[in-house]
């Protein structure tokens, strides 16, 4: 009689140690690793404008804007994921692996992690008490969706197509444009 497979449970240390020899950026969610996937030139150029844009508002600050090869540490999931831009304004914030405490995070939508971004993610983002934003930015229209955390503790969601967005973080505030985010992005018709 055949036995059952054992699944494969990958200790936290284990899986950083791992990603450090690794060609490939993989995911950690409880003991599990999952793969990336590779990202086009419209995804990049939308992250690279997020961070450029966040970059520039935190120069001289102790923020930290950090792409793609960055990881966030969900202690309350037991993961570690790879947003594709992070802000983190906590001077303890000092992991050189992953961070702890971010504010802001913004994933591109791409079909092949659509629903992780929006289900698993954002269950998972909000669990940080530092996190104060959650941008879901499309890469075939101009369409940003915002999950924000109020003061009162509570998220709300909101569709930016045109206009501004503010952001608050350490003391720091920062005002980007839907226009500043799709910057040289051709997008599909």
């Amino acid at each position: 009689m055949t036995q059952p497979a054992t699944p494969l449970h990958l200790d936290p240390d284990d899986y950083l140690q791992g990603e450090l020899a690794s060609d490939i950026r993989h995911e950690y969610v409880a003991g599990q690793v999952f793969a990336m996937a590779g990202a086009g030139e419209t995804h990049n150029r939308i992250s690279l404008n997020i961070a450029f844009h966040l970059r520039t508002a935190t120069r001289g600050t102790p923020c930290g804007v950090f792409i793609s090869d960055m990881k966030v540490r969900v202690s309350a999931h037991e993961a570690f994921y790879y947003p594709d831009v992070v802000l983190t304004c906590d001077p303890d914030d000092r992991e050189s692996l992953y961070k702890t405490s971010p504010c802001l995070i913004a994933e591109v939508l791409s079909p092949s992690t659509e629903i992780i971004d929006r289900r698993e993610k954002l269950i998972a983002y909000r669990t940080l008490p530092s996190l104060r934003d959650y941008l879901l930015v499309a890469q075939n229209c101009r369409r940003v969706e915002r999950f924000r955390r109020t003061e009162a503790g509570e998220w709300r969601h909101e569709i930016i197509e045109d206009g501004g967005l503010t952001f608050r973080c350490g003391g720091l505030e920062v005002t980007l444009s839907v226009a500043d985010l799709y910057e040289d992005v051709v997008l599909a018709s």
